[in-house]
């Protein structure tokens, strides 16, 4: 498999041709793409956070619970929180991601399963598009498709370097353990699933909601301070 560093090497370059394209197509300002460019970056690694071996794999947590509170900001304006409040509900994600959800995939979860599938991949685009808010459809989109390029770039190394090419071709024991549906774990399987259909289901959901405000409601909507 491709190592931890050329994961990352390719997420950075396919994160600034992703940003380039949506300067250029999109017409996003430079907030909006760098961001994209940095969530391409991470969801090149993603798919390794079942992994507990190496100190890059610890790093890698720590990046998670420092990024994904940062992309909680928008939606806790949103929401009207406080300052104060907003800053407690960020700190619980770190605490969260860093520690808890670091120490309960080692426990639970096996390298190679149902984090490297393509399921695992909609899961991080989906959470991504949840997560984070903002008024237009189309940076969501594009926040979140820049998690899914990078995760697919690195099932498809992954895939590539299960092909044994000195001598003969062959292909190793690892190849098709990447780019997958389902792993030999029905329980991990299930509840990818499940977790993919409950957040496409608050994607739905969401969007059906604030089309449902913004149609019906704009003449009679009241305007609310922000605290922050």
């Amino acid at each position: 498999m491709a190592s931890f560093y050329g994961h990352f090497g390719t997420g950075v370059v396919l994160g600034a041709a992703y940003g380039a394209a949506g300067v250029w197509y999109g017409h996003f300002d430079w907030g909006i793409v760098f961001l994209a460019g940095v969530t391409c970056a991470i969801g090149a690694l993603t798919p390794d956070l079942d992994s507990d071996s190496g100190l890059p794999i610890r790093e890698l947590f720590g990046l998670a619970g420092a990024v994904f509170p940062l992309f909680l900001i928008p939606r806790l304006r949103h929401s009207g929180l406080s300052v104060e409040q907003a800053l407690c509900v960020m700190i619980g994600a770190y605490l969260f991601i860093r520690y808890g959800l670091s120490r309960f995939l080692k426990k639970f979860s096996v390298h190679r399963g149902m984090f490297h599938s393509l399921p695992a991949l909609c899961v991080a685009g989906l959470a991504v598009f949840d997560v984070y808010h903002n008024e237009s459809v189309n940076v969501r989109v594009y926040m979140a498709g820049g998690i899914m390029l990078g995760f697919l770039s690195h099932l498809i190394l992954d895939e590539i370097f299960a092909v044994d090419l000195r001598g003969i071709p062959r292909l190793k024991n690892s190849f098709g353990t990447a780019i997958k549906l389902t792993s030999q774990s029905w329980k991990a399987t299930l509840f990818c699933y499940l977790l993919l259909f409950l957040l496409a289901g608050i994607a739905v959901r969401e969007d059906r909601g604030e089309a449902y405000h913004t149609v019906i409601s704009p003449a009679t909507r009241t305007q609310v301070s922000k605290p922050w």
